[in-house]
């Protein structure tokens, strides 16, 4: 068999299989019954309805057997909480699987060894990084509900999970069908299972101006496993929320606006008029390395979020295939974009349809889907003219199993006058690896393994340490280790910041279907004596508490944080915050000797107020995630009341119109986020 390349054949062969069992698992359930049509509209294995006769009946004799879907929690509607912290009553699990299209060309050859083409310029290797004075700590919120393969923040403070059509989750809908989605409140712990109408399968997302999130994208229908759920190829989500929560656990919207084109695994940017940018994806689910399977475009949704109904070749796509999923995008302070895929780079012009420049390949190993390692556009700020600064870390050979990762960090100002990667290192390889920004404009690094690739099955070696990274530092000591955690974060795994200033941290589904214990007997894995068996289908949720809120600090945020208005404008305008500084502390025992002192005597020496966009999050891509220090003045150390004035950015290109969090942050130690939503401002510089 070819692991790196299995044949059509060979995945027919396993879709027809795994769906036979899943058609016996419905039974035993009381669900939809058997039927001979194995292979569904747009069968993401390529397999035909004429495929399934030759097949059903030496699989169906099998002895396999799969858990009632019914298994795990349940709640009579949508509006009833499940509480999150309970353990749920999870049923043994065991499918049938099948690996993702395996990405062949550029790197891989048909046996799964790296081919000379990886030969390119390679990054340093592995750099040791010392333990942080203060690594955080890692924590067991609850659980997810349904496997967190996408997620985003929401305005009422919430944390909203998307899952593809699976056979098992830990929720239901009203209708008795599992909820594929799902609203986590990580104040009060409690669960919402929310219903979509088109199968999310590695979709894409961003925020539109008006606060809604949508959702981009999909795979074909599963009607095996639940009819209720439509193709999702061409489908655009919406999901509204208020801070308010007058609409928390509302369901994904579905009016009927579609995609012009099929999308599977595209990435999307809003950009500063309130359109959304919108590229790559697959056509059908198949064969990247073939390029008719492929959508090496982009298009264009309005500020509504409805499509113009264009697809435009996008040409970094078209000369990266296969490696052209899931593109880094950051929108740039001069309203152009940076793209890149696999190891180029481009600013693309969006309003002249061209590139405006490329940039220099990016060393070390592929970096994206299907070696995906993270990239960050740290925060900017009127001291550096908002001038943008890109980090990607992390990536990979090739797809499979035994791929190497790469260690190795690239960083590049793209606006300079000649750019050029500065290149750095973490203490290990890593694959999956995602870069989330703090208040304080450090990145935790977190997720991911130190060996193979995303798909299913074909990863191992689980990172579980964080990694924190300090832009400001030199070269080689920006890297120091944080906290470990002791759940495996690999394949289908993400993570977020919260508006307390702590980091979720979810999911881990490296199979077709969920699998809920280890199973050394796993029948029909490409790899048959499958690696992730020791890492079964993850629901917990984490919190990562980062240096900044560990120990004493926790108790010297700033208070009472009042803000002059909600609706703010990226014209250069202002508005005022009014907060408390924390009481005095007297006690001699801290480490820190500067918050210290400051907090002795009331008058912290260090204040900044940030306004920061989380984005969509998948697949270790931050979709539009960005991050503004604004300008404040009023600071006065020693009062107990503080009113500060503060400093929009310039315009729409530093930050694109949508909802935004504003933290208050005294000698590096954030108060509570408060959302506003920033209106689209001039563009241009």
């Amino acid at each position: 068999m070819d692991d790196a390349a299995p044949s059509t054949e060979i995945f027919c062969a396993i879709h027809i299989a795994r769906t036979t069992l899943e058609h016996a698992a419905r039974n035993m359930d009381g669900g939809l019954g058997n039927t001979q049509q194995h292979c569904v509209d747009g069968c993401v294995s390529g397999c035909s309805q004429n495929d399934s006769d030759s097949t059903q009946s030496s699989v169906a004799s099998s002895s396999f057997t799969t858990a009632p879907r019914t298994a795990g929690l349940a709640v009579e509607a949508a509006s009833t909480p499940v509480n999150a912290i309970g353990e749920p009553t999870l049923g043994q699990e065991r499918t049938m699987t099948a690996s993702e299209p395996q990405a062949t060309g550029g790197g891989a050859t048909t046996d799964g060894s790296e081919s000379s083409s990886t030969d390119h310029n390679l990054g340093p290797g592995p750099r040791p990084a010392l333990l942080a004075s203060e690594p955080g700590s890692f924590e067991v919120l609850g659980y997810s509900g349904v496997p967190a393969q996408h997620a985003a923040l929401l305005e009422n403070g919430r944390v909203v999970f998307l899952d593809k059509v699976d056979n098992y989750t830990q929720l239901k809908l009203p209708n008795g069908e599992l909820a594929y989605s799902s609203e986590l409140d990580p104040e009060v712990r409690t669960l919402l299972p929310l219903s979509y109408q088109t199968n999310a399968f590695c979709s894409g997302g961003t925020f539109l101006a008006d606060g809604t999130l949508i959702n981009l994208g999909g795979n074909a229908p599963l009607p095996f496993l639940d009819t209720t759920v439509g193709d999702g190829f061409t489908g655009i989500r919406y999901l509204q929320r208020q801070t308010n929560g007058s609409l928390d656990g509302q369901a994904w919207i579905e009016p009927g606006n579609k995609l012009d084109t099929a999308r599977w695994y595209a990435s999307a940017q809003t950009m500063p008029d309130g359109s959304v940018f919108v590229a790559s994806g697959s056509l059908n689910g198949l064969d990247p390395s073939i390029k008719a399977n492929n959508n090496p475009t982009y298009e264009i949704l309005n500020a509504r979020g409805i499509s113009n109904g264009q697809s435009i070749p996008l040409s970094i796509l078209e000369s990266n295939q296969p490696y052209y999923m899931y593109p880094f995008m950051h929108l740039l302070s001069d309203g152009s974009l940076f793209i890149a895929v696999s190891q180029s780079a481009e600013i693309f012009d969006v309003s002249a349809n061209a590139a405006r420049r490329s940039l220099p390949e990016i060393p070390g190993m592929y970096r994206t889907y299907p070696n995906t390692g993270g990239s960050v556009m740290l925060a900017a700020s009127s001291a550096n003219n908002w001038s943008p600064d890109v980090v990607i870390c992390g990536g990979g050979a090739y797809q499979a199993i035994d791929s190497p990762t790469d260690a190795s960090c690239a960083r590049i100002q793209p606006l300079a006058e000649s750019p050029s990667w500065e290149m750095e290192s973490m203490p290990e390889g890593r694959v999956m690896v995602e870069g989330t920004l703090l208040p304080d404009g450090k990145v935790v690094w977190l997720n991911g393994g130190s060996r193979g690739a995303q798909g299913f099955e074909i990863a191992k070696d689980p990172a579980y340490e964080a990694l924190i990274y300090e832009p400001d530092q030199p070269a080689g000591r920006r890297f120091s280790r944080g906290a470990s955690s002791t759940i495996a974060r690999l394949y289908h795994s993400v993570a977020l910041l919260l508006l307390d200033g702590r980091v979720l941290v979810a999911g881990s589904n490296p199979y077709e279907q969920p699998v809920l214990e280890p199973n050394e007997s796993y029948p029909y894995g490409l790899y048959p004596s499958s690696p992730t068996l020791g890492y079964p289908t993850e629901f917990r949720v984490e919190i990562y508490t980062p240096p900044y809120l560990s120990g004493y600090k926790a108790s010297r945020r700033p208070t009472g944080i009042v803000l002059s208005a909600t609706e703010l404008t990226a014209d250069g305008s202002t508005f005022n915050i009014a907060f408390n500084p924390p009481t005095p502390l007297f006690s001699n025992d801290h480490d820190d000797t500067t918050l210290r002192i400051n907090a002795a005597t009331n008058s912290s020496s260090r204040v900044s107020v940030v306004l920061y966009h989380g984005g969509f999050v998948t697949h270790s891509v931050h979709m539009g995630q960005r991050m503004a220090v604004l300008d404040t003045a009023g600071y006065v150390p020693g009062q107990s009341t503080q009113i500060l004035t503060v400093w929009m950015p310039p315009n729409g290109n530093v930050v694109p119109p949508g909802p935004y969090v504003v933290f208050v942050l005294l000698d590096g130690v954030p108060g509570v986020g408060q959302f506003v939503r920033v209106k689209a401002g001039g563009g241009g510089g």
